[in-house]
């Protein structure tokens, strides 16, 4: 088993370990002690739950804090911190807090899992994600319990604010309200429309969870000093401020009834995060469209959140605009490989490819489901959002194991699952270049 293992690639230990947890996960929330007394619930849904939460999506079949325990909450919160940190970083700090060395088989694994250019230094990335995930989430849990606690008693605001910071800061959009005891609630936030602290709180949460890891560790290393930041972090941070004031002003121009504050907490919520405070089934189709694409996009490389990227989007579209300049391909006094552009280019259309597919087979397996509905619902899946229209608890079986899938596929990368199939070590022929006509 063991020299079955190390010869597996990163890609497949990581896809592997990820299937692994969420199998784990899904037994434990089917235990008795999980499940509240007078609810009963379908492995199905358990299983959709715990993908949910190890995928950081926050898509639900059934409401979290009315059909589980405070235990079952605890569970869903601990897999939604594997989910956001990753398999290979918790793995890592397990192993570190034993005392023992990690290999150079586990240096490579935390190398690939985060995005990192090399495995020097892997330990001490390791180190700083837990220090600055555990600091964050502290933060977030103290201010949080200033506005839970006018709802809820003292204990239980405080269990309701950790839950809570645990999900914004992983980009996951699970809450444990327990809304009115209805199992199949879906109002995630919807009481917190108008609470500007918690909107903005909430929103921090998101945009650090979703920023990545090495951009923070910039942030703490440089500050303010704007020309110290390299390349990735100063495309990942303009990126990220201009879909999130593009957003907040299109949601703002589609749905003339939402504030601005609901407009910029949606514009942050649907890169990845999926918290809600507006039933999404209001909104009108132009809002719903904005929404999909921002869920489409996602996060940043090496952060909690989902999608094809922001530095993705942002190496696309430099493509198009040194194509209709017919200028190089460069940005912040940087020219950009050419090599990025075919990996954005096979990555978006891997993404489009999930999205279409998955929304083509949900329809034909729940016809009564409207077109946008299903595609926005495919995206959210894929973009690992948690963002719906409330069509997810009535899905089918065969729907739910579908978007099950294709969480998974959103998490894990679409070029990571496709990869997952590469055996061969490359070509030994080289053939001679062919012409086609494009465009």
């Amino acid at each position: 088993m063991l020299k079955s293992l190390k010869k597996l690639t990163p890609g497949r230990i990581i896809a592997l370990g990820f299937a692994l947890v969420i199998l784990l996960g899904s037994g434990l929330l089917m235990l008795p002690c999980s499940i509240r007394q007078g609810q009963s619930i379908h492995y199905i849904d358990a299983l959709y739950t715990a993908t949910s939460a190890v995928c950081v999506t926050g898509l639900i079949a059934i409401d979290v804090g009315t059909a589980f325990t405070p235990l079952g909450q605890f569970f869903v919160a601990l897999l939604i911190q594997i989910g956001g940190l990753g398999v290979t970083t918790v793995g890592a700090a397990v192993i570190l807090a034993m005392g023992r060395k990690i290999n150079l088989k586990g240096r490579n694994l935390i190398q690939e899992a985060s995005n990192l250019e090399n495995s020097r230094g892997a330990i001490r990335f390791v180190k700083s994600v837990l220090l600055t995930t555990l600091t964050i989430e502290l933060i977030g849990t103290a201010i949080n319990f200033l506005v839970f606690v006018q709802d809820y008693p003292p204990l239980k605001a405080l269990g309701i604010s950790l839950f809570h910071a645990v999900a914004a800061f992983n980009n996951s959009g699970f809450d444990n309200l327990g809304h009115s005891g209805q199992l199949y609630a879906n109002e995630n936030l919807f009481a917190y429309h108008d609470n500007v602290l918690l909107n903005l709180v909430t929103a921090g949460l998101i945009i650090f969870g979703g920023i990545g890891f090495l951009v923070i560790q910039e942030m703490r290393q440089y500050k303010w000093n704007w020309k110290k930041y390299s390349m990735h972090a100063k495309v990942v941070i303009t990126t990220s401020l201009a879909l999130i004031v593009a957003g907040t002003l299109l949601l703002k121009l589609t749905e003339t009834n939402e504030t601005w504050l609901g407009a910029f907490f949606h514009s942050v919520s649907a890169r990845t995060a999926g918290f809600s405070t507006t039933n999404m089934a209001t909104y009108t189709d132009a809002g719903l469209l904005v929404l999909i694409v921002l869920m489409f996009i996602g996060a940043s490389p090496g952060s909690t959140g989902g999608g094809i990227k922001t530095s993705t989007f942002f190496v696309l579209i430099k493509a198009v605009q040194s194509a209709a300049t017919n200028r190089s391909e460069k940005a912040f006094s940087y020219a950009i490989p050419g090599e990025l552009f075919r990996k954005a280019a096979v990555i978006t259309l891997l993404a489009l490819c999930v999205v279409i597919c998955g929304t083509f087979f949900m329809i034909l397996m729940d016809p009564q489901v409207p077109f946008l509905d299903a595609l926005f619902e495919v995206t959210s899946a894929f973009g690992t959002v948690g963002l719906s229209t409330g069509i997810t608890s009535t899905l089918s079986t065969g729907s739910k194991l579908l978007s099950i899938l294709i969480m998974y596929t959103g998490r894990l990368g679409p070029l990571t699952i496709a990869s997952l199939w590469y055996f061969t070590k490359g070509e030994r022929v080289r053939y001679p270049e062919g012409n086609i006509a494009i465009g």
